[in-house]
């Protein structure tokens, strides 16, 4: 099989022509910037929101991270944060925040797989076409309607290969959905769902609201430092060193996100944001697009409808700059490594995403899963994690 190979990174100029095929969706996202289910600031409850700028939160920039060990009380780590070379330590992943457990998740799908919609609300949930719904059991989810079959279908086939990779509890729970207004499900909501536009028959995503999130700025060496121009430098161990713990907890899950976005093909976080960096240069010392903070700590990977489908309909546009984020990161949660080895020995990423796919959810069906072309870059792009893992090992190994 043949890998596919991201195209090289061209000249801004030609870059500028390149890019015009697809400006259609940095604006779109841009319209849609609340997409991140950002609710307004008088729903945030308790614990107030701070949006779009750095400062709020635990916000942190490349030089804020480098300079936290004399500024912030947070004590650096006990120990050497990375073990043999590559892997996080496994005191450090201890600490990660839980998110969402299997157990919850799981809970939560059932629940809202069988709840009735009491109520449909606009706004809280990006793009005009979907709703912020109130369930018969009294949680809340964002139902989204795609642009089109492909952004929902993206986004469901996101969700479970998390799963596949470990790290599902990343992402809030999601479950697919039919548009039927004469159903028991939607009775009380007939006449809002007349007045939207969404189509009878139409498969939809329930994503579980979650309380209390704010933005999130791209820490090093994805943050200001990122300018334009300029080549990404590797996270690796040697720059870790006096860090506090709180920042090592989150560059643990910032690791598995940019492998996540990789595979996945998703340019509508980081990417979109880097990319933005020829008429924006202030760019990343904004929040990063669909990406937020819970109170814990633990970040929350939100609206993934441009991965796997959408995304790898793209690669040309956006792999120049996928794939140096991969490139920049040189330690790895040893799980997430361990299970892109068993994908690429096994030769196995679509077969499992499929198995999981479809024993998980019961409307699959209703949008098929991928092509074998998609397949197949699926597998190319586990094969390709793998072997950057290795060079990252081989590069450890003589230091």
């Amino acid at each position: 099989m043949k890998r596919a190979r991201p195209s090289p990174l061209p000249a801004l100029g030609l870059l500028l022509l390149g890019a015009l095929p697809a400006l259609w969706t940095v604006l779109l996202r841009r319209e849609a910037a609340a997409e991140t289910e950002t609710p307004e600031p008088r729903d945030w409850g308790r614990s107030p929101a701070v949006r779009g700028e750095p400062g709020g939160g635990r916000q942190k920039t490349f030089r804020a991270l480098l300079a936290a060990g004399r500024e912030e009380q947070d004590e650096p780590a006990a120990g050497s944060p990375v073990e043999r070379g590559i892997f996080w330590s496994r005191e450090l992943e201890e600490q990660v925040p839980r998110g969402f457990a299997a157990e919850e998740a799981a809970a939560w799908l059932s629940a809202a797989r069988t709840a009735r919609v009491s109520s449909l609300e606009r706004g809280g949930c990006g793009r005009s076409s979907n709703r912020l719904a109130r369930l018969s059991d009294g949680s809340r989810a964002c139902v989204r309607y795609g642009i089109n079959p492909e952004q929902i279908q993206g986004e469901a086939l996101s969700y479970h290969l998390a799963g596949v990779l470990g790290m599902q509890e990343r992402l809030p729970p999601m479950a697919l959905a039919l548009v039927e207004a004469r159903g028991r499900r939607w009775e009380p909501v007939r006449e809002e769902l007349r007045g939207s536009p969404w189509a009878e028959g139409a498969v939809v995503s329930l994503t579980r609201w979650v309380d209390n999130l704010t933005a999130v700025v791209a820490p090093a060496p994805w943050g200001s430092e990122a300018g334009a121009g300029r080549r990404l430098q590797p996270l690796s161990a040697g720059e870790l060193g006096g860090l506090p713990r709180s920042q090592l907890v989150e560059l643990v899950q910032w690791s598995d996100l940019i492998l996540f976005d990789y595979l996945t093909a998703n340019f509508d976080r980081l990417v979109s944001n880097l990319f933005s960096l020829q008429w924006d240069p202030r760019v990343m010392r904004r929040a990063t697009s669909n990406l937020l903070r819970a109170p814990d700590g633990g970040l929350v990977f939100m609206d993934n409808e441009a991965g796997l489908v959408h995304g790898y309909r793209l690669l040309s546009m956006w792999d120049p700059y996928n794939e140096p984020l991969l490139r920049s990161v040189c330690v790895f949660r040893e799980g997430t490594a361990r299970r892109v080895a068993e994908l690429h020995r096994r030769r196995s990423a679509a077969a499992e995403l499929r198995r999981r796919y479809r024993a998980r959810e019961p409307l699959w069906a209703r949008l098929g899963f991928l092509s074998e072309r998609q397949a197949e870059l699926l597998q190319a792009r586990v094969d390709f994690v793998h072997r950057h893992i290795a060079h990252c090992r081989a590069q450890a190994a003589v230091l």
